[in-house]
């Protein structure tokens, strides 16, 4: 019997290794290097989240964390590629709100935010600003509706693609103070501010994060804040709310996100990560500099929200008859 006991003992290793294949997967992971998709171009918003996170994430996993900007389409390009990627935590996306809007702007997606994604972890809060180029004579949100009143769609907005947050915000705007402005798209948020700051265009709901260094200069002019309650790093501005118009209330998130069908134990791991890396004091301070608001959750927590959020813009695009020609 003795002679026996090796090949039973490789036996019970080897039926113990298929018998639980994701311990294995999650014990090894990462074994190599982390794709982190950004949908859009660097500068934007989405991208000033990803990357302190990205670099933090990189030294608790011990493996390098890249940052990848696969804008276009709205954001649609780098999503579906993390949606067709393989399972295996090796590809994940670092979402931006845009993703809860997409499905109502654009009935053809390749893609199902729910059906191919597996959420990990939010990372951020964020929100918009109503800007303007300076020359632009509206100080505040009565004088700028009552401007936009007075010329018909002469004046143009940008957006950072149609379905987008900024896009959303515009037609929101227009439709509740039955105006008409021309929509100048663009394929991120970098470039409509480069655009506003330089009167190539006259307004912009950007991002309060990638806007606030153009504030700051003086090369925009901020009107109001496009969130339910006033944000914490501009104080000073109201909301669009408070301003007059109730109800207005235009918000986005950033959170990670691997495709669906990743291992429990890979997605875990990564959530922990998050959590830990959100969590670092530097990246804080970075993300809060920048204009957003850290927050982590429970991969429960972050589906959670993209069930409402796809609710909620569902509704808003519904009764403002947006669509993705406008």
């Amino acid at each position: 019997m003795p002679m026996f006991r090796p090949l039973a003992c490789s036996l019970t290793a080897a039926l113990a290794a298929l018998s639980s294949p994701t311990d294995a997967v999650a014990q090894a992971y990462p074994a190599k290097a982390v794709r982190m998709i950004v949908a859009y171009p660097p500068g934007g918003t989405n991208d000033i989240v990803a990357r302190p996170i990205a670099q933090r994430l990189s030294e608790l996993l011990g493996q390098p964390v890249v940052v990848e900007n696969r804008g276009g389409a709205s954001g649609n390009i780098g999503t579906e590629m993390v949606a067709r990627a393989a399972p295996d935590g090796y590809t994940v996306l670092m979402a931006a709100g845009a993703v809860t809007i997409a499905p109502s702007i654009y009935p053809d997606l390749t893609y199902d935010i729910v059906k191919d994604f597996a959420p990990v972890s939010l990372a951020a809060r964020g929100g918009f600003v109503l800007l303007v180029h300076p020359a632009v004579p509206a100080r505040t949100v009565k004088e700028f509706i009552a401007l936009a009143k007075s010329r018909p769609g002469a004046l143009n907005y940008a957006s950072a693609g149609t379905g987008a947050p900024p896009y959303l915000a515009a037609v929101l705007f227009q439709t509740m103070t039955r105006t008409r402005m021309a929509h100048i798209p663009y394929k991120g948020g970098t470039q409509p501010l480069t655009d506003l700051a330089g009167g190539q265009v006259d307004v912009y709901f950007g991002g309060i994060a990638s806007a606030n260094p153009f504030i700051q200069s003086g090369r925009v002019r901020a009107i109001a804040v496009t969130t339910q309650s006033r944000w914490v790093l501009m104080p000073e501005l109201p909301t669009m709310d408070e301003s007059g118009l109730k109800g207005f209330d235009v918000a986005t998130f950033f959170g990670l996100m691997a495709p669906a069908g990743t291992p429990a134990e890979v997605a875990s791991r990564l959530n922990a990560a998050m959590v830990q890396a959100v969590a670092t004091p530097g990246v804080r301070k970075t993300m809060l500099a920048a204009g957003v608001a850290p927050e982590t959750s429970t991969s429960e927590q972050f589906a959670a929200l993209i069930q409402q959020e796809l609710r909620k813009f569902a509704a808003i695009v519904k009764s403002a008859g947006a669509s993705r020609t406008d």
